[in-house]
């Protein structure tokens, strides 16, 4: 019997394929279900149904066999999906993986220079683990950045102090066995300054501050005199050094210094001047200028601590002019009385005249040369030391001056005042060095009988002694001395020729010990003026009171030297030393490598003329021009003239303004001749300006400094200026490209009022 099917089961049956995905074979040879069934779908002979049942059966074959032919290479395409997301999931926890590590070292250097640096004062940050210090202005602006205590082992931990070592009103951290740290906080006005005090606890340990001085810091002033004469400072080198007086063709620093250092973007660092300080910038290939207090075996020899400390101060503020006024003395008027005015005076208005007496007809001859120039004021006759038989005489050499009191009473006459130059050293040839020694008056050897002396060599004098001015014996013996010569010969001054600390006995020893070789000076100084009239001093570490000036030091007569003439001057003033006394026009032509002097000979002939005139130029402007070589000794009719004309100029426009400021210099500490960064703080490009000044704020100076140069580039701050060449107005803030200059020119520019229409 064949069996029946239910046709609900076929129907059934053959929709199951429909499910599968689309086939073309299937939909091909697959019946329908109507033609399945025929017209009448009741009745169903043998044949069909024996016919459905196989094509059934072959349906469903032929679906199993597609089935297995897609899913083989589904499979195999599913297997490389699968390596290949594999790698992608390798390469994404890698990536993961490193930005991680990344986080959490960001994480870690944000911590330690954020996190843990502690504002332990307003505008200031420290981090005590990194010691890592950084200054802000009231913007939030980074003006100070340094990195304290270097060379501290990294494994010393750092805490707290001990309460008997903390301090009032101070933070107090120490690094056991090392140093102790003290910072304090001060403000004045809107101006803060932090107080940072190292204390080493280790002889082996030497405090040391590094400044980042890189070119987003701003720029840096200050000091003195540094070898090659950098301007601004950041712009030099200097291995560490001791921050001593020297001599800068030889030692790192020149005649005068001061212990301050401003930035332009409002910043200055003042030592204390009791720190054994020594100074480096951008050494070992650095941008980092370091501060570091080390005793050594002659400048810090003496010393109130048995181990250094470094001592300084960091004041803030958002202008640096306002900060460099507020930071100048401002007693220069105490104790001055009205002939030391004068003396002030007089110097700005009147020539010094620097000759080296051979004898008397030389120094009668230039003082009517002078005169018969006819256009020259008479002025101070400064005669160097050779006025003695040998250093330390303190007396006229008679062979050479028979008749001194004569010459000196017709020079008087004809309007000269008579200056005479001395020295602390006494020559061992001199006839008052055996009753110094006998009276102990010199600084004696260290390590020696007291009684002998410590010898060094000075100028001429191949071996001398120096006089020990903290002996309470050695001032009335030397005032004896000079208060004779003012008897005999009516000088009118003195001129302190004091040399430099390195010009000390190595091994010196004084009878009240000096903080520094320098300190010498200071002494020196402050006991000789209530004395005696001084107008001048070679050398100094801090402002002598007014009338005295402070002299540049020697130049040598060349044009790489009258290049560093100007920042010499501004970082003179700048520093605290408004009064100054420049070289002789034409150089020093008698120091060694002068141009005029290639071998080196002490007898040389005038400076070389185009630079005599430029320097002349130069010197027109600077509140003492020093002469010792007369434009006369040319022979040149053009320099004559041109020394005429530009005596004209100083006498009708240059010294009413030196005499103005001069005053105002005694209110305020500001300096006479000034950066033009003082006239437009805010300008950039003042900051860097190295060849020209500006007389007050009311006249700006551009010299030409090469040779055979007859134009310059010339830089003018904001306002209107006119033009004193041509007397054309001229617009500030602004670059003048190729500014013709003659050779009997010199460009500068007189400050218009502020409602002057362009």
């Amino acid at each position: 019997m064949i069996p029946r099917y239910d046709i609900g089961s076929a129907v059934s049956l053959q929709r199951v394929p429909l499910q599968a995905p689309p086939r073309r074979k299937s939909r091909v040879m697959q019946p329908s279900v109507n033609e399945k069934m025929g017209n009448d779908a009741t009745e169903l002979s043998g044949a069909q149904s024996a016919n459905s049942t196989i094509t059934s059966v072959n349906s469903i074959s032929s679906l199993l066999k597609e089935k297995l032919q897609l899913s083989l290479p589904q499979a195999l395409r599913s297997s490389a999906r699968r390596q290949n997301a594999d790698y992608r999931l390798r390469a994404f926890v890698g990536i993961l993986f490193l930005c991680v590590v990344f986080l959490v070292g960001f994480a870690h250097i944000y911590y330690n220079q954020h996190v843990l640096q502690r504002a332990y004062f307003d505008k200031f940050r420290f981090n005590k683990n990194e010691r890592v210090m950084t200054v802000y202005s009231s913007t939030g602006a980074e003006i100070i950045a340094a990195r304290l205590g270097e060379g501290i082992p990294p494994e010393t931990g750092v805490y707290p102090c001990l309460p008997h070592h903390q301090r009032q009103d101070s933070v107090c951290l120490e690094w056991l066995q090392q140093t102790r740290l003290y910072l304090a906080h001060t403000k004045r006005e809107d101006m803060h300054c932090y107080h940072v005090t190292w204390q080493s606890l280790s002889p082996y340990y030497n405090p040391k501050d590094c400044f980042d001085w890189s070119s987003k810091r701003g720029h840096w002033y200050g000091a003195g005199q540094i070898q090659n004469m950098a301007y601004p400072l950041e712009r030099g080198r200097l291995e560490l050094s001791p921050f001593i007086t020297g001599d800068v063709r030889r030692h790192s620093f020149g005649n005068v210094l001061k212990r301050y250092f401003l930035n332009s973007k409002g910043a200055t660092i003042l030592v204390d001047p009791e720190t054994p300080l020594y100074v480096s910038i951008n050494a070992n290939r650095t941008n980092d200028f370091c501060l570091q207090a080390k005793h050594d075996a002659f400048a810090y020899i003496n010393h109130l601590t048995p181990l250094p400390q470094l001592n300084y101060t960091i004041c803030a503020t958002d202008n640096m002019k306002t900060l460099h006024s507020s930071m100048a003395e401002k007693s220069l008027w105490d104790g001055l009385k009205p002939d030391e005015l004068h003396a002030v005076h007089s110097l700005l208005s009147e020539p010094v005249w620097q000759i080296s007496p051979i004898n008397e007809a030389a120094i009668y001859n230039y003082t009517e040369d002078v005169i018969a120039l006819g256009f020259l004021r008479q002025g101070h006759v400064l005669l160097s030391e050779e006025w003695q038989p040998s250093p330390g005489d303190f007396v006229l050499d008679e062979d050479r001056f028979p008749s001194m009191e004569e010459t000196i009473n017709i020079i008087h006459r004809r309007g000269f005042r008579i200056v005479f130059s001395i020295q602390p050293f006494i020559s061992t040839e001199s006839v008052n060095f055996k009753d110094a020694v006998a009276n102990r008056l010199l600084i004696s050897e260290r390590g020696s009988d007291p009684r002998i002396p410590a010898l060094t060599r000075y100028k001429q004098s191949n071996s001398a002694g120096v006089l020990d001015i903290t002996n309470n014996k050695t001032l009335p013996w030397l005032q004896a001395k000079l208060e004779s010569l003012i008897m005999k010969y009516h000088v009118d001054s003195f001129y302190l020729d004091l040399g430099t600390a390195q010009d000390m006995p190595h091994y010196y020893k004084c009878e009240q010990p000096l903080t520094n070789p320098d300190h010498y000076k200071t002494i020196f100084t402050r006991s000789i003026l209530g004395t005696i009239p001084v107008i001048g001093v070679s050398s100094a570490i801090s402002r002598p009171r007014a009338p005295v000036f402070v002299s540049l030091p020697p130049f040598a007569s060349s044009w790489k030297a009258i290049k560093t003439v100007i920042p010499t001057v501004l970082s003179y003033g700048m520093i605290g030393y408004p009064f100054i006394m420049p070289g002789a026009v034409g150089g020093d032509v008698a120091l060694p490598m002068s141009d005029n002097n290639p071998d080196n000979d002490f007898e040389v002939d005038l400076p070389d003329k185009e630079l005599y005139i430029r320097w002349l130029q130069l010197s027109t402007f600077l509140p003492v021009i020093r002469f010792t070589h007369l434009p006369s000794k040319y022979s040149d009719e053009s320099v004559l003239e041109i020394a005429k004309r530009l005596t004209t100029l100083r006498q009708k426009t240059v010294t009413p303004l030196l005499k103005k400021y001069a005053n105002e210099t005694l209110d305020t500490g500001l300096p006479i001749i000034r950066p033009l960064w003082m006239l437009d703080p805010a300008d950039p490009a003042c900051h860097v300006v190295v060849d020209e000044f500006s007389v007050g704020e009311e006249l700006i100076v551009a010299p030409v400094l090469y040779s055979g140069s007859r134009q310059r580039e010339v830089y003018l701050p904001a306002g209107v200026w006119r033009d004193g060449i041509d007397g054309s107005l001229r617009k500030g803030s602004r670059w003048i490209h190729n500014y013709r200059v003659a050779e009997d020119k010199i460009a500068y520019f007189v400050k218009m009022p502020d409602n002057t229409r362009f």
